[in-house]
């Protein structure tokens, strides 16, 4: 996500970045918006709008505690615990289907079998534009790895893209925005 907001502020689009915790700096040249849960990020990312664009690459958790504490929670004598949990929002979704949904909007799909087809259904189910979908199987290296594997998935069909640097990946992406939007 930061190297592709990099990559589109050196297009020279304005760029809010919307960022959980990480331990990189944000780049240069974006608005930054930490946050720290996923109700927050979909909160800014709604505060953002109007927007031209919006690329969605966070890995959001699907799920929270419906309770969460603010302290440890103890050992108990039983061997099992129990958690209730409530669905967090659907970042992509809520843009995909909002009234000022971005004119371009491009969600990331992980995926560990089917990806053609889970990312091709994703897109449809989102409301999304285009879904950029990796191989994230153990076997790739892809993910927590330095470089990405993608198919660009668009109305026009499944573009696959070398394996390349995240930030070669980012420009590439950046650069056909760039295209799609002259």
């Amino acid at each position: 996500g930061h190297a592709i907001a990099a990559a589109l502020a050196r297009q020279g689009a304005t760029v809010t970045l919307v960022s959980g915790p990480v331990t990189i700096d944000p780049p240069p040249g974006v608005k930054l918006v930490s946050v720290d849960t996923a109700q927050q990020m979909y909160d800014a990312c709604m505060a953002a709008l109007p927007a031209d664009i919006a690329v969605c690459a966070a890995a959001v958790a699907d799920w929270r505690a419906q309770s969460p504490k603010d302290h440890k929670m103890k050992k108990q004598i039983a061997d099992k615990m129990s958690l209730d949990l409530v669905k967090n929002p659907d970042i992509l979704a809520a843009l995909g289907h909002h009234q000022q949904r971005p004119n371009l909007l491009i969600g990331f799909a992980a995926e560990t079998d089917d990806v053609i087809a889970n990312a091709t259904a994703k897109r449809q189910r989102k409301g999304c534009d285009w879904i950029v979908a990796n191989d994230v199987s153990p076997e790739t290296g892809i993910m927590g790895g330095s470089e990405n594997a993608v198919t660009l998935i668009t109305d026009a069909g499944a573009e696959d893209w070398p394996r390349l640097s995240k930030s070669e990946t980012a420009e590439r992406l950046a650069q056909k925005i760039a295209e799609a939007l002259q």
